[in-house]
């Protein structure tokens, strides 16, 4: 069972010192050249390997090269770095998915059930002024233990398997994570999906209460677990484009 702070260790660690291409583009899943995600897309995971890893891999579909992402009892997101912490300004960030083969039990409500079969989520530098005190003090815990600047706030956009479409909640484990849900169930089991988000107006929903403005993106991540339910499940997400 993770605990908040695994949470916010594993796939939302953010290492300080990494080179980086300059600006917000992040590196497409379809020019690589072998069946490894680019850099600076990296895999992290809870500490101490206790958990299987999700497993990432190029892989050939369609005709067009795509990110085959595969849970079995694990956990583990597909991160990338942004080279310094990147004003929102009005950016969106799309990309289009397919579920192959949906996760069973899960339920984001519940911590038990706190896996999904795909997710994208966007990661910001939010003030510590506008957490409360106790979430403040534990987010402050967390950077001194694990010497990095972890996100004090992360939004994921997740295809669930009960929810409605447009379902905004918080983590089970941190309110520092919040899901809005944009597929849901099996009607489109196996087809491509597109999406075109507006950062900053799905910061304001899920943030704003706690922040009057929407702060930089630190980073960027792919993922899907499937530790908690114990299951499994099979995805596809195509190249993940920030733009104005």
């Amino acid at each position: 069972m993770r605990t908040w702070l695994a949470v916010l260790f594993a796939g939302l660690l953010l290492p300080l010192a990494q080179a980086q291409a300059p600006g917000p583009a992040l590196s497409a899943f379809s020019s690589a050249s072998g069946a490894e995600p680019p850099a600076p897309w990296r895999v992290v995971g809870v500490p101490g390997g206790k958990i299987p890893l999700t497993r990432y891999a190029l892989v050939e579909l369609d005709g067009r090269k795509v990110l085959r992402v595969e849970a079995s009892k694990s956990y583990g997101n597909l991160v990338h770095d942004l080279p310094a912490a990147v004003p929102e300004a009005g950016l969106q960030l799309r990309w289009r998915w397919r579920l192959d083969e949906a996760l069973r039990g899960g339920d984001l409500r519940r911590r038990e059930g706190d896996d999904s079969p795909l997710k994208v989520c966007a990661l910001f530098d939010m003030p510590l002024a506008g957490l409360g005190l106790i979430e403040r003090n534990l987010l402050r815990l967390a950077r001194a233990a694990s010497g990095e600047k972890l996100p004090s706030a992360t939004l994921c956009y997740v295809w669930d398997g009960t929810l409605a479409p447009g379902s905004l909640l918080p983590n089970a484990y941190t309110a520092r994570v919040r899901f809005i849900v944009l597929d849901s169930g099996e009607q489109r089991l196996g087809q491509w999906v597109s999406h075109t988000r507006d950062l900053g107006a799905d910061f304001r929903r899920a943030f704003g209460a706690e922040s009057e403005t929407v702060p930089p993106l630190q980073a960027v991540l792919v993922g899907a677990d499937a530790d908690n339910t114990g299951g499994r499940s099979l995805a596809h997400v195509g190249d993940v484009t920030l733009s104005p």
